[in-house]
């Protein structure tokens, strides 16, 4: 019987615990803040295929090392008239970005290392200037260029910007139809 009646004490001090009203939360006082200012951030990219053929075309670089499209189709035989703009705003000198064309099944790799050095002919080796379809010179920041040249025989070329270690992040395929 003892053991009844402890059982019977239990339950009862757990049905006592659970049926005691409860207070409600306190509410805090909410605190309006004015929203901090933040200095603009520029943005990535988001690199595109370039699926139109146009033999205009407008290829933006910035401050992230990043170009703005990673696949550029044109027609063969055809003028380009390609526009380089640096929408960033680091000087050349630190983050200079440019366009270069290889000739098809050239390793941008090896052109980039090559070039790496070559910075009074914006990083373009003279001894792989033989490499190159066309090229821009050098911009910074708020800079552009603009080049005009012919469109090579339909294929694929790779495209790159050489400035030392950009080669890495700043290449693409310029598709030629």
């Amino acid at each position: 019987m003892r053991s009844v009646s402890l059982v019977a004490l239990a339950l009862t001090a757990l049905v006592a615990c659970g049926s005691e009203p409860t207070e409600a939360p306190k509410e805090e006082p909410v605190k309006t803040e004015a929203p901090k200012a933040e200095a603009p951030k520029e943005e990535a990219p988001k690199a595109e295929a370039r699926a139109e053929i146009s033999n205009t075309v407008v290829l933006e670089a910035n401050d992230m090392m990043q170009f703005n499209l990673k696949e550029i189709h044109v027609k063969a035989g055809e003028p380009v008239t390609l526009t380089l703009k640096h929408t960033g705003t680091m000087a050349k000198e630190a983050m200079g970005h440019n366009f270069v064309l290889l000739k098809a099944g050239e390793d941008v790799g090896a052109f980039a290392l090559a070039s790496a050095s070559a910075k009074d002919s914006d990083f373009i080796s003279p001894d792989m200037k033989d490499k190159v379809i066309a090229n821009t010179t050098l911009v910074g920041g708020g800079e552009s260029v603009e080049i005009t040249f012919d469109a090579p025989a339909a294929g694929t070329y790779p495209f790159l910007c050489s400035f030392p270690g950009h080669y890495a992040m700043m290449k693409g395929e310029f598709i030629v139809h």
